[in-house]
């Protein structure tokens, strides 16, 4: 079977921006090849080499001829047609052998490079691929810090062995341009910028992309001293017109986004969210929850504990009052047992009248926990905490009975802790006074995160031992059904 040609772009020069598909093809090619001077020395294989490997072949492919006289009754091009074809006879008989060749490119392999006339001889008779490489013309215009074209700007891309007049014309009429091969080239190549009225416009970038390179106006460069591997560049007119005023800092009054953090990471925020997370000056929020934010140094943290979401709230207020653009970070959904309602009252006082408010939704830990055990949320449910913290027990003693009552599934947050141990055995026995005690029970701990376990019990079956803070607990309806897998659902229909 016959082997599989690559023709692999090495970039400009700086081997760390060898793509990471480059590196691997090379190293794990049969045979590398690459073109050289005369003299051997060959720039494509000094990029690659930290890739390379023991006991590689290596074809070096020597051009026979300069620019200079041939002798070639076919002339300097017909030299190099006979060259190309040779070696793509040498690379043939690896391929042919079910050898894997890579042919390194400096730069982009089909952006003026050697590689192109290999390719057009070798890949209609060979399986082929050619990996894309950074062009001279990326690194130029990063080693400048100028853009090449933005909007809709035309970048001109021309080599400088045209004639000097024909340069001319088309840089001035140009956009944007790069002038590529230089070297012997450039005094008509400055010729040709100072005619068409643009030389002070222009820059020269040398080496690009290594511990040699040179960047400097063009009209300030020696013609003496150009190498090949430099090009000129005449950057986006957008650009070299634009005055960059100091950036702008927030003026006025800011803002607060009540961000919910889903119940987890990353992967359960909205993108929403992660956009406000990203434009805040400031994040508010119970120092566990707003360890979850990646730090960033240009970003304000105000941490603080678990019970004091009306201080916290109104601190924030207070910094969007004074021009901060701030995000309150809620675990779940803000709205759900969380600091919207705490951000939302403290707002509604006349000292934070100007100050704009939005509640960003996220995952829910009872839609998580369903999510995890199949889709007991299926049909009518109800979401209460056990927590008596801020309302009385009574309360949520006849909303359990209420919600029991009505057959309603129900989703129980903030079912224990280590000082509230009596809530949830005493939720049980109210809701065995209307549910079998074969009733479905999913105990969800730390869903989405490191520590993640579902439960699936029943009603009778239920140990409050077993639940702590960092669960929620989802109690079936005489609907719910477990299934042979251990999915557990409510039917959307009712019998």
């Amino acid at each position: 079977m016959a082997g599989r040609l690559f023709g692999v772009g090495v970039g400009p020069g700086d081997p760390e921006l060898v793509t990471v598909k480059a590196a691997r093809l090379i190293g794990g090619a049969d045979v590398v090849a690459y073109h050289s001077a005369r003299h051997g020395r060959s720039i494509a294989r000094s990029v690659a080499a930290p890739y390379l490997r023991d006991g590689q072949v290596e074809e070096q492919l020597v051009y026979p001829v300069t620019t200079e006289a041939t002798g070639h009754p076919g002339g300097y091009q017909g030299a190099l047609d006979d060259f190309y074809a040779d070696c793509a006879a040498r690379l043939a008989a690896h391929l042919d052998a079910g050898r894997t060749v890579v042919v390194l490119s400096e730069g982009d392999p089909l952006f003026y490079g050697s590689y192109m006339h290999l390719h057009k001889r070798l890949s209609p008779h060979y399986p082929t691929e050619v990996v894309p490489g950074v062009t001279s013309l990326s690194a130029a215009s990063a080693a400048a810090g100028r853009p090449l074209a933005e909007r809709e700007e035309t970048l001109t891309v021309l080599p400088g062995t045209l004639p000097g007049g024909e340069l001319a014309e088309r840089l001035r009429g140009a956009d944007a341009a790069a002038v590529i091969k230089l070297g012997r080239t450039f005094p008509k190549v400055r010729q040709a910028f100072e005619d068409a009225g643009r030389l002070g416009d222009a820059w020269y970038v040398e080496r690009a992309a290594t511990d040699r390179q040179r960047v400097a106006p063009l009209a300030d460069v020696d013609p003496a001293d150009v190498p090949y591997m430099s090009l000129a560049l005449l950057t986006s007119p957008a650009e070299r017109s634009f005055e960059a005023p100091p950036p702008a800092r927030p003026e006025g009054p800011g803002w607060v986004r009540v961000v919910g953090l889903g119940p987890a990471g990353r992967p359960w925020l909205t993108p929403e969210a992660l956009d406000v997370l990203a434009s805040a000056t400031d994040l508010v929020g119970y120092g566990p929850y707003l360890d979850r934010v990646p730090p960033n140094p240009r970003q304000r943290r105000h941490a603080s504990g678990n019970r004091v979401e009306a201080d916290r709230a109104r601190h924030a207020l207070a910094l969007a009052r004074d021009g901060a653009r701030v995000a309150v970070v809620s675990s779940g959904d803000p709205g759900v047992f969380a600091m919207a309602a705490a951000v939302l009252e403290a707002a509604d006082e006349d000292e934070f009248a100007g100050v704009p408010v939005h509640v960003v939704p996220g995952l829910t830990a009872a839609q998580a926990v369903a999510a995890r055990a199949g889709a007991p949320l299926g049909h009518d449910f109800c979401v209460l905490s056990l927590s008596d913290i801020l309302k009385p027990w009574d309360v949520i003693a006849r909303r359990i009975s209420a919600a029991a009552e009505a057959d309603l599934v129900l989703a129980l947050y903030n079912p224990s802790s280590s000082r509230r141990r009596h809530q949830l055995p005493a939720a049980r026995d109210l809701l065995l006074e209307h549910r079998s005690p074969e009733t479905p029970v999913v105990i969800g701990r730390d869903v989405g995160g490191p520590g993640e376990s579902v439960t699936v019990t029943t009603l009778g079956k239920l140990d409050p031992a077993e639940v702590d803070m960092r669960c929620l607990v989802i109690v079936g309806s005489s609907t719910t059904r477990v299934t042979g897998k251990g999915v557990v659902y409510t039917p959307r229909r009712y019998p």
